[in-house]
Formats: structure tokens, C-alpha cells, sequence
């Protein structure tokens, strides 16, 4: 790390999470196809990434008029990602593509840390970014019917979600254990809380719902963008794989010792070939997730009752 690196913020340690790759964690990191954890939410300093997502940074009061923002620097740090992988963001790569000196940077934005948070936040304020979010949530009086439309809405918050993984790879490499707190995260949570408010659940349920669902999403893109990768990587494709792999297999399969595998292996490949189709996976797994909502529920309705 040169010098400009770590001209910033006088008084503040340096950013470890300015070199490409890493995160002052233990978390390693791949190239953009691979999302491996390279970054963290809340990594930075508190009171500067909030004054970043929100606005309320100090802006200089004297000298001539910026040529960038903050705004102007997190859309070229999104289009970076989205190109070559979380992992090769550093400050010196992102200065060099809007043009300016890595010291003039830090005018903008307070280190590599924050900017993740304000990236992941304005990567949802974009023309795939969340719906607007409803401000009169739906409530149910008390004894009425559940809304029925929670099921419709909830799978359209998880395939938006799937749809904005698949577009922004990169996404999957940021640690969310703590929550990014910007305007258009909110936004987004608002209308997944919104999904399921007025059928029934606490509040409490309703949260654990909506984490339900990012979970499944996250793990369901994280396997089709491996799977969109593995061409690539191993140099051939599933049926070359296969067609490499089966007169193998057939040598060493013990008869009899599989059963199930024996009866379901071959039926499955007939249908999809050498993989089924990750879109498929999704859809089928994302309706499971929706019957468990659905019976959780209704057994709140049938204790409702039983109460009432």
C-alpha cells in the first residue's frame, strides 16, 4: 500500500480492506464467478458509513466544485465489481478508472469499508433495485381472513432477489451478518416485511420469514453461479464431463449397492440431461419454502380460532 493509500481520515488506523483482495478477515476471495466472502457490512467506521448511505457527510465549503461524488463513485465501484469480482476493488484501481489521485478519493468516500456499504445499498436503487415501499402496510382486523396475496408477493421478493444476484455476483461475496442500514436496504425490507404483514404472524415470525427467504435465495444463487462458472473453470462442459466420467463409473458401481440412486439417477438424466437447470432448482425450492410459510401460517389461523 503506497502512501496514498493511507492519507485519510487523519487519526484513523488504515484500511485494511483497501488492497485488492481482502478484508482485513480471514474470509479469502475468487474472482467475480466465485462468490467467496471478501468483504464485510459494518466493517467501517460507524458514524462515517451512515453519513455516506444517508447523505449527511460534510461537504468542503471552500475550493472549486467537485468533479465526482460519492453517488459517481459508488456507480463506478458497482460497474468494477460486476466486471472482475468484489475482490478487485481497491482504491488505487478505483481512482485510476474515474481518472483522479487515490488521495482525492477519500474526498468522496471515507475508505473501502464504507464504500462497500454504500454500494451494496445503491445497487438496489438501480433499475433492478426494490419496488417502492408501500407506506400504509396492510393489517388485518381482528378475526378477519388472512390476506391472500402474501404468497404472490413473497415470491416476487425472493425472485427479485435471485434475479439480482444472478445480475451483481459480486453481492454474494459481501458478509451481511450485521445489516447495511442505508435508505434503499430499508426500502427493500420494508417491502418483504410488507409480503407477509396482515396473515396472521408476529412481528418476531415475520422477521424470521423474510431471513428465511434471503437465506434460501443467497444459497440458490450461489449454486447457480457456480454452476454458470464450472465450464469455464474445468475447461469442458457437463456432457464432455460426463461423457468422460460415465464408462468410468460404469467400471467401479458396485450392483445392488445403491438401489434408490439406480432407480432415480437414470430418470432424472433423461429429463435434464447433465444438470438440471438452476432456474429449475430455484423455482421448485422456492415453492417448498412458500408451503412451510403457508402451513406456519395456517396453524396461527387455527390457534386464532381455537382461542377465539
Amino acid at each position: 500500500m503506497d502512501t496514498d493509500d493511507q492519507n485519510h481520515d487523519p487519526g484513523r488506523a488504515p484500511d485494511p480492506t483497501e488492497q485488492p483482495g481482502t478484508t482485513g478477515h480471514a474470509d479469502g476471495g475468487d474472482a467475480a464467478g466465485q462468490p467467496e466472502a471478501t468483504a464485510t457490512i459494518g466493517a467501517g467506521d460507524p458514524r462515517a458509513t451512515m453519513e455516506l448511505l444517508w447523505g449527511a457527510r460534510p461537504r468542503p465549503s471552500r475550493g472549486p466544485r467537485p468533479r465526482l461524488d460519492a453517488e459517481a463513485v459508488a456507480r463506478e465501484a458497482i460497474a468494477l465489481a460486476d466486471e472482475e469480482g468484489l475482490a478487485a476493488l481497491s482504491m488505487r484501481r478505483l481512482a485510476a478508472r474515474l481518472g483522479v489521485t487515490v488521495m482525492s478519493l477519500y474526498t468522496y468516500v471515507p475508505g473501502k469499508a464504507e464504500l462497500v456499504d454504500l454500494m451494496l445499498d445503491r445497487v438496489l436503487a438501480g433499475p433492478d433495485g426494490p419496488e417502492p415501499a408501500r407506506t400504509a402496510p396492510l393489517h388485518s382486523d381482528a378475526g378477519a381472513a388472512p390476506d391472500s396475496g402474501w404468497r404472490e408477493r413473497l415470491a416476487a421478493v425472493a425472485r427479485h432477489e435471485w434475479e439480482l444476484n444472478l445480475r451483481h455476483p459480486w453481492l454474494l461475496q459481501v458478509t451481511t451478518a450485521r445489516p447495511s442500514l442505508g435508505p434503499h436496504v430499508l426500502d427493500w425490507y420494508e417491502r418483504a416485511l410488507h409480503a407477509v404483514d396482515g396473515v396472521g404472524l408476529t412481528e418476531v415470525e415475520m422477521d424470521s420469514v423474510v431471513d428465511l427467504v434471503t437465506n434460501y435465495v443467497h444459497g440458490a444463487s450461489r449454486s447457480a453461479i457456480a454452476a454458470a462458472d464450472v465450464d469455464d473453470r474445468t475447461g469442458m462442459t457437463d456432457d464432455q464431463w460426463w461423457q468422460a466420467v460415465e464408462p468410468l463409473l460404469n467400471e467401479v458401481w458396485p450392483v445392488g449397492r445403491y438401489p434408490v440412486a439406480d432407480r432415480v439417477g437414470p430418470v432424472v438424466g433423461e429429463l435434464y440431461g447433465a444438470r438440471i437447470p438452476p432456474e429449475q432448482s430455484f423455482a421448485f425450492g422456492l415453492e417448498r419454502l412458500l408451503d412451510g410459510v403457508a402451513a406456519l401460517i395456517e396453524g396461527q389461523g387455527r390457534e386464532g380460532a381455537a382461542r377465539g
